[in-house]
């Protein structure tokens, strides 16, 4: 019988944990990473997060906006990374709903907790 209760405590949180325990995706990641080196305050496009995923992985043969191939991972990184909290999703320098449908120019940037503390 306990052992029965323990997958039904668990079952309630997989919908939290799997998203914080999985590893991320190298686009999400790197998201992260360009956000926390940019600092408290500071914004992405996703256009410049696809160059610089573009750069890490260009090879000679490489047309130059090989960039644009990653463009959609991005935008697709840039909403789960929202939906679970870590980001912020800009439009027009006003938060998004990370579950409304967000079309148009967007930039990326970190929850402001700090400056509310």
């Amino acid at each position: 019988m306990n052992s029965k209760a323990e997958p039904q405590s668990n079952a309630e949180t997989p919908a939290e944990n799997p998203v914080e325990s999985a590893p991320l995706d190298p686009v999400a990641r790197l998201i992260l990473d360009l956000l926390a080196a940019g600092g408290p305050g500071h914004s992405l496009s996703p256009d410049q997060v696809a160059k610089a995923f573009a750069e890490s992985r260009r090879k000679k043969s490489d047309p130059p906006d090989v960039w644009r191939r990653y463009l959609n991972a991005v935008r697709q990184q840039a909403l789960f990374l929202a939906r679970s909290g870590r980001i912020v999703i800009l439009r027009r320098g006003q938060p998004q709903d990370p579950q409304a449908p967000i079309k148009g120019l967007i930039r990326l940037a970190l929850p402001e907790e700090d400056k509310s503390a």
